[in-house]
């Protein structure tokens, strides 16, 4: 009779991964390693695993192809594809952790790292090797991967590599190890699509096969939010929701790496501790990126989907989901990565009219009930901010340093004391406030409507009416929404990801310029509070406010 293992104790592993695992702090085994690694265990097999990411796939196929290593034979005896650069580390540092005691070592290969360290870690000798699909096929090239010994194959999150174009690479990858030594290949996926089991069709030999069903609904902690807005709104309102937080550290998820970009200098220019991460960007600029950001040196990290893939950072705050993914499983991996260890977590979506509709399929999804906000005006924000530097004053001075006692001298000398004396505290105070917060003055809205352009053409006023409602005009063919992209040298201009095309938008302050100015909406700021991001109970929109739909 079949028993169940509880525990990672309850399977025969050798007592150097044994006394691994145990330091590592594991102890109960997810449902894929439950069902996996008796399969892999037992002797050679092409295998098929399908669970969803994050449930302890690693250690499902890391765990066997350890205890698979002959330790007298030299060479690569372990090939692991990744989809990303970052996964391919996490990889390699949870494998070399569980094979502390193991005389087996892993290396990491993969695109924007010195060519010169990888060489010289293959020379001397490793036995596994993780890495990217293009790197790995440019050792194979240039014959710096020696693969005769190789044992196993394993192909971790396929459907995200086959997303991301990498097909021809995997094929290119599998059919040159068939061609060395007898092996094994185990394919691990998230989803089973065409090209999948077009893959495993050509590539496994009568595969063991695991499904694990997709996990539903999302953690109790993690409350969600939406805020019913506009392309042209979305700059100013990422701005309201972080000055809205007093401490906010979170993830900020864009369609594409344009946006990201665009979106990272908009927040630069405006003063946030903020940096990103996307696909151009070379390697040690993105170790550095995520230092600062693991450190809380930045406190914003702007990131697309796949960028984001292996990111670990534990106490983040908030998600915002500044556009919602394409593929609606992606979801809950994002707002996933807080509410973590029990912490509560918050997650902001900023949902355009074309893409309404995604909310009650996203509810399904996870689960839970989004509340719908309203988003902080200039008001609640100058409010806030002002509270925050009450805090800061308030503060004890450090005694060591004299810096008081020297403005103070600095004042007599200068003529301050004179046009203090003529000043109440509380005028002081405000003027003070008004010059080191800069913020916008409460009342106006955060977009003014800029005037009718005089003397328009109807070409014009179409491509008005197709920037801001992402339509295409009746009396016309549909444009090409290359055509509004803003202009290089156009300070703050932010790409909109409207119906995930390629038009444009800008944050507020930015001028409007010849006929591709679009018409900016005043951001819906009504009855504003705290709780309504977040910060306390939920709050729902009052009947006034123009727009709830009727």
């Amino acid at each position: 009779m079949k028993t169940t293992p509880h525990s990672f104790a309850d399977f025969n592993f050798s007592p150097e991964l044994s006394r691994a695992i145990t330091e590592l702090g594991y102890e109960s085994p997810t449902p894929i390693q439950i069902e996996t690694l008796p399969l892999l265990m037992k002797g050679a097999t092409d295998f098929l695993g399908l669970a969803a990411t994050g449930t302890g796939k690693t250690a499902a196929f890391g765990i066997p192809l350890l205890e698979k290593m002959n330790p007298a034979k030299k060479g690569v005896q372990g090939l692991i594809l990744c989809p990303t650069r970052e996964l391919a580390k996490q990889v390699t540092e949870q494998i070399n952790l569980l094979a502390r005691y193991k005389k087996t070592k892993a290396l990491a290969i993969y695109g924007g790292s010195d060519y010169a360290g990888q060489l010289r870690a293959l020379k001397d000798g490793v036995s596994i090797v993780i890495g990217t699909p293009g790197r790995i096929i440019d050792h194979l090239e240039r014959k710096t991967l020696n693969l005769n010994n190789l044992q196993t194959v394993i192909l971790d999150e396929a459907d995200e590599m086959i997303s991301m174009g990498f097909k021809e690479e995997i094929e290119f990858i599998l059919e040159t190890v068939s061609q060395e030594e007898k092996h094994q290949t185990w394919l691990f996926s998230a989803t089973m699509s065409r090209d999948i089991r077009k893959i495993a069709d050509q590539f496994l030999h009568n595969p063991k096969q695991v499904t694990i069903a997709k996990p539903t609904g999302t953690a109790a902690a993690i409350t969600q939010y939406y805020f019913d807005v506009h392309e042209d709104q979305k700059p100013q309102i990422v701005e309201n929701l972080i000055d809205s937080v007093q401490d906010f550290h979170g993830l900020i998820f864009c369609q594409t790496k344009a946006l990201v970009v665009d979106l990272t200098q908009s927040l630069k220019s405006h003063g946030y501790s903020v940096d990103c991460l996307h696909g151009d960007m070379e390697q040690p600029a993105r170790e550095r990126a995520m230092k600062a950001f693991k450190t809380k040196q930045v406190t914003v990290m702007v990131c697309t989907d796949v960028a984001a893939r292996g990111i670990d950072v534990k106490d983040l705050s908030h998600v915002i989901n500044y556009s919602l993914p394409r593929e609606l499983d992606n979801y809950v991996h994002r707002i996933g990565r807080t509410g973590r260890a029990g912490k509560e977590g918050i997650a902001w979506n900023l949902v355009n009219p074309s893409h309404r509709g995604l909310i009650p399929r996203i509810e399904k999804i996870t689960q839970s009930k989004m509340i719908r906000a309203q988003v902080p005006d200039a008001a609640t924000i100058f409010k806030l901010k002002v509270a925050r530097a009450l805090t800061t004053f308030n503060q004890p001075v450090d005694e060591t340093n004299n810096s008081v006692a020297l403005v103070k001298g600095i004042l007599l000398e200068t003529g301050w004391k004179e046009v203090l004396d003529l000043m109440s505290k509380e005028e002081i105070a405000a003027r003070f406030l008004a010059k080191t917060l800069k913020v916008t003055v409460p009342g106006k809205s955060i977009h003014e409507e800029p005037r009718r352009r005089e003397g328009a053409s109807r070409d014009d006023r179409r491509r008005d009416f197709v920037e801001r409602t992402g339509r295409p005009s009746t009396r016309s063919r549909r444009p090409s929404f290359d055509s509004f992209a803003p202009r290089g040298n156009e300070r703050g201009a932010v790409r909109s990801d409207r119906s995930y095309g390629a038009s444009s938008s800008f944050t507020a302050g930015a001028k409007p310029s010849g006929s591709f100015a679009p018409k900016a909406r005043p951001v819906p700021s009504a009855n504003f509070s705290p709780a309504a991001v977040g910060l306390g109970a939920s709050a729902s929109a009052p009947k006034n406010t123009p727009w709830r739909r009727k």
